[in-house]
């Protein structure tokens, strides 16, 4: 059997998007911590859905939105994520296949229902979610397309895959094989509070070289070195072998031990939904990573698709990435 040569495969939870608009004073009356994420289980995310205003059911998952985003520029991205033979299962597997990713995990048959996000979206742009991981957390080594993970140039994990032991041990059954045909294995932090769980384990996997490109943004970044951001950014520039810091209206950086690459935001009429943002950036710098780009052209790609993510509500691209990376001048 042919395998199929990608550009970047995705590890992470599928989840399907609920995203509804709603005041600060909401997010007070729930208990909800702004900006971050939280784990909720079923019961709770019935209460919070009953109790938000109309949404909109789209599929999502951080790193299923990063390969969205590398299909939507035109590169060949691929996803393994755990969903049941549910309909938000069956909502999130037509999605993703529609939009160019190649995605063959089998659905679970038995077990907790499909992952969902319930997202409250604020008048200032910030979201807070609200996450039941479901099936989503039934990811394991045996869901590890071998095969598929050598072929591709960036084998590529969110953050809040650590949650569950089995996903974990996926991740690093995939990074050895990925590592194996000399492969590049990168890891995004996903939320300040993430890190706070796992800042150990994430420092070892920098440091031991399990992961050879880490992505994160300011909250993340000190969250990571419990200290501020001038000094964190130094021994991330020791730890990892390629780190990417992503600071919102004031650009984005790449760095190694030897170089150091700024790129200002770019620019948005109005940020209507941060949703996705940083899914978005990473696709945009991976997809160039894997062309073999320089790191200033990777920056650019990744500003201009988090740009188009915020301009609207949703973590799914509205527009042709690819056409608007051309009419910028960009590479893709």
């Amino acid at each position: 059997m042919t395998v199929q040569q990608l550009d970047v495969i995705g590890f992470g939870n599928a989840i399907v998007d609920v995203l509804a608009r709603t005041e600060d004073a909401f997010l007070d009356r729930q208990g909800m911590r702004k900006g971050g994420m939280t784990l909720i289980d079923e019961a709770r995310a019935e209460t919070v859905y009953s109790s938000m205003g109309p949404g909109v059911e789209i599929s999502g998952g951080s790193a299923a939105n990063t390969m969205v985003g590398v299909a939507a520029l035109g590169g060949q991205a691929g996803f393994i994520g755990k969903v049941r033979d549910d309909e938000l299962g069956g909502i999130f597997a037509h999605d993703i296949r529609a939009a160019g990713v190649t995605y063959a995990t089998p659905p679970a048959g038995s077990g907790p229902a499909t992952a969902r996000c319930l997202i409250l979206v604020t008048p200032d742009g910030e979201r807070t979610m609200n996450t039941y991981l479901g099936a989503a957390q039934d990811l394991g080594p045996a869901d590890v397309d071998e095969a598929t993970v050598a072929a591709a140039t960036v084998t590529y994990l969110e953050g809040y895959l650590w949650d569950p032991p089995a996903a974990k041990e996926a991740f690093l059954k995939a990074s050895g094989v990925a590592h194996k045909a000399g492969r590049t294995v990168s890891l995004t932090l996903s939320d300040a509070f993430c890190v706070g769980r796992y800042r150990a384990e994430f420092l070892d996997l920098m440091r031991k070289g399990v992961v050879d490109l880490v992505f994160a943004n300011e909250a993340e970044l000190m969250s990571l070195y419990e200290t501020d951001f001038d000094t964190a950014l130094a021994q991330l520039r020791a730890d990892a072998k390629r780190a990417v810091v992503t600071r919102s209206e004031k650009g984005a950086l790449s760095m190694t031990a030897d170089e150091l690459v700024s790129v200002p935001a770019f620019p948005v009429a109005k940020v209507v939904d941060t949703t996705g943002a940083g899914d978005l950036f990473a696709a945009g710098y991976l997809h160039g990573f894997s062309r073999g780009f320089d790191a200033e052209d990777c920056l650019k790609l990744g500003a201009l698709c988090a740009s188009e993510i915020i301009s609207h509500i949703g973590a799914r691209p509205e527009r042709k990435l690819k056409e608007f990376a051309l009419e910028n001048g960009l590479r893709v």
